[in-house]
């Protein structure tokens, strides 16, 4: 089993410290877990106790209703509590509304957990603030040379020369959505916005939350059909159920290279760090030590050989 100092222990269960009887993001229940943000990949209902931010424990009770059965003890940005013998802090991360990366800190040592993150500016969520750790546990979803994020902006811009045709733009739910929507309000503000009913919830998060949206409203089929240009933010699953229509241009939002639905165009926008952020992040953080996980580390423990000890928790 890998560890980080023998403080974390990376389990199947997930990052697992003994210290403060707690996991971080767990995969699975379990009867303390910290986490980091609400995407599923990391927030599992029905742990006995889970410590989030605000954000985060709205997301999770919209998501999962009546089903969640968890004790939410809601957590404040930069206010240290203690698990026991660990002082654990969160600190926002930039990923998404209410996300954070958590410190934990025991025996004159100090440990930080990133979650998801990004230093790309979103006025959509809490700007990331970076700590110095002595020990870093970081995301590598595109730890790549080849993957440098474009400007959101001009990527979201692209649509105003869709002029014709009634656009379906594909996103996740929670984050994306709410980001996509956003932005569109501020740089396509001739077009109008339809939302599909599963992001409503989420989009009223954000709203109660005081983060403005911009102008935009439910999907009805009557409504959207009726604008010229208009726009319906839609989940990637429902997208693909419009992969054989012509009549609309078809865009899915993603950070990566390639679309697995097919569509008309990619907008490239990311709610990750890229390859420049990642070594950025690394450099202001100031770790002895870089253990990766959720992606492949692979090219950043190479291209930092000599300059740093990376480990790969997940390999």
């Amino acid at each position: 089993m890998k560890s980080v100092n023998n403080f974390l222990s990376f389990t199947s269960t997930g990052l697992y410290c003994q210290a403060g009887d707690f996991y971080i993001d767990p995969k699975r229940p379990v009867h303390k877990a910290l986490v980091s943000h609400a995407h599923s990949d990391h927030a599992t209902p029905n742990s006995g106790n889970i410590y989030a931010t605000g954000p985060t424990k709205q997301f999770m009770k919209r998501r999962f209703r009546n089903s969640i059965r968890s004790r939410f003890h809601e957590v404040a940005y930069r206010e240290t509590f203690y698990l026991d013998e660990v002082a654990v802090t969160f600190f926002p991360a930039g990923h998404m509304l209410g996300s954070a990366m958590i410190r934990m800190e025991y025996q004159n040592e100090s440990y930080l957990y990133t979650g998801d993150f990004k230093l790309q500016p979103d006025d959509s969520c809490e700007t990331i603030e970076i700590v110095e750790s002595d020990f870093l546990v970081t995301e590598t979803t595109f730890a790549h040379p080849q993957y440098i994020h474009p400007d959101p902006e001009n990527e979201i811009r692209k649509l105003n020369e869709v002029q014709t045709q009634n656009i379906l733009l594909g996103s996740y739910s929670v984050g994306k959505a709410q980001r996509v929507t956003q932005l569109l309000s501020k740089h396509c503000s001739e077009k109008k916005i339809f939302v599909h009913r599963e992001m409503v919830k989420f989009h009223e998060v954000y709203e109660e939350s005081g983060v403005h949206l911009g102008n935009w409203e439910p999907y009805t089929k009557q409504g959207f059909k009726k604008e010229t240009g208009s726009i319906y933010i839609l989940p990637p699953n429902w997208l693909h159920r419009h992969s054989a229509q012509h009549e609309y241009f078809k865009v899915f939002a993603t950070g990566w290279k390639q679309s697995y639905i097919k569509c008309d165009s990619i907008l490239h926008i990311s709610d990750h760090a890229d390859w420049n952020d990642l070594l950025k992040m690394i450099e202001l953080i100031k770790p002895k030590t870089v253990f990766t996980l959720h992606g492949d580390g692979v090219h950043l423990k190479q291209f930092l050989e000599g300059k740093i000890n990376v480990q790969l928790l997940n390999e």
